[in-house]
């Protein structure tokens, strides 16, 4: 996974643990906001100044991301991120000089502290800053929406070796719905069962559901064999599928800020509606992805 990527799924796992309410229940002293608005400007300014610690140091981050990325050090439910971060660092501590170790955990020890607060707020006012977060990672990829129409067409191999061409597979299926994770992604971990449950729900009408795991790209053998053993764990049996890192499809996942993020496809290959980003196991997103796969079979003249 390149320098770019990893960055990437460093700034946005804090977005969507926070959707996703993956930080702890520490007790914090913190500033009680009067009211929602100010609730919501605290809420922005802390992930602003965790953003901001991630944002420096890149190169040590890399190292300690690249742990993280081989699934070994995976965020359990409900764990602070900051306290991830730190069994992370503490497991690649052997790549560290004593000054960068001693950095990094000070650094992790500020996200802990940060990552209190926020449950502390998110607790508080929960749909308001569910509201807010959902409307930042919206903006955060109309960049991209102009360019949506097709899905990328790619040539791959699923998680047990078998070719997976997207023609094939989206012509032999009404919808078919594409969930992109990673396997050091607890809110992606998450939600695997329930994609699976939906997956046998599609299968009733006539589509499918895939799982695109960015860390198995170019097929990694390791991280192949750590998203099969998450997957088996979660009892999810859907297909997940890898393919060239370089190829159109591979430079489409480079622009995917926020995991987990699902799309919907139509039998001819186009997107239908908007990504969803973060988990569908939160009641708009469910009735979002619904309303979104109800659509694509509706319309489909096959």
């Amino acid at each position: 996974m390149n320098t770019k990527k990893i960055l990437a799924l460093v700034l946005m796992l804090v977005l969507i643990c926070t959707l996703a309410a993956c930080g702890a229940k520490d007790d914090v002293a913190t500033v009680e906001p009067k009211n929602a608005e100010e609730a919501v400007a605290m809420h922005k300014d802390l992930m602003a100044q965790e953003n901001a610690i991630l944002s420096q140091n890149t190169d040590l981050w890399e190292k300690v991301y690249r742990e993280a990325d081989k699934g070994m050090s995976m965020i359990e439910d409900g764990k602070n991120y900051g306290d991830y971060l730190l069994d992370t660092i503490d497991a690649a501590k052997d790549q560290f000089t004593a000054d960068e170790l001693k950095l990094l955990k000070s650094e992790a020890k500020k996200i802990r502290d940060i990552e209190s607060k926020l449950t502390v707020l998110e607790e508080k006012y929960p749909d308001e800053i569910q509201n807010s977060m959902e409307s930042d990672s919206s903006m955060s990829m109309s960049a991209n929406s102009d360019s949506m129409g097709k899905f990328p067409s790619f040539e791959g191999k699923d998680l047990d070796g078998n070719e997976v061409k997207s023609s094939e597979l989206f012509s032999a299926n009404a919808v078919t719905v594409v969930n992109f994770w990673f396997t050091a992604c607890s809110p992606c971990v998450s939600e695997l069962a329930e994609l699976d449950a939906l997956n046998k729900e599609l299968a009733d009408k006539g589509g499918t559901l895939i799982g695109i795991n960015v860390s198995t790209l170019d097929g990694d053998e390791m991280e192949i064999s750590d998203a099969k053993s998450v997957l088996e764990k979660k009892g999810a049996t859907y297909q997940n599928v890898y393919f060239d890192s370089a190829s159109e499809a591979g430079k489409f996942v480079e622009d995917i800020y926020a995991y987990p993020t699902t799309y919907v496809i139509d039998r001819n290959g186009n997107i239908v509606g908007e990504p969803l980003v973060g988990v569908i196991t939160e009641k708009s997103q469910k009735e979002t992805l619904q309303s979104l796969i109800d659509t694509t079979i509706a319309a489909d003249t096959n």
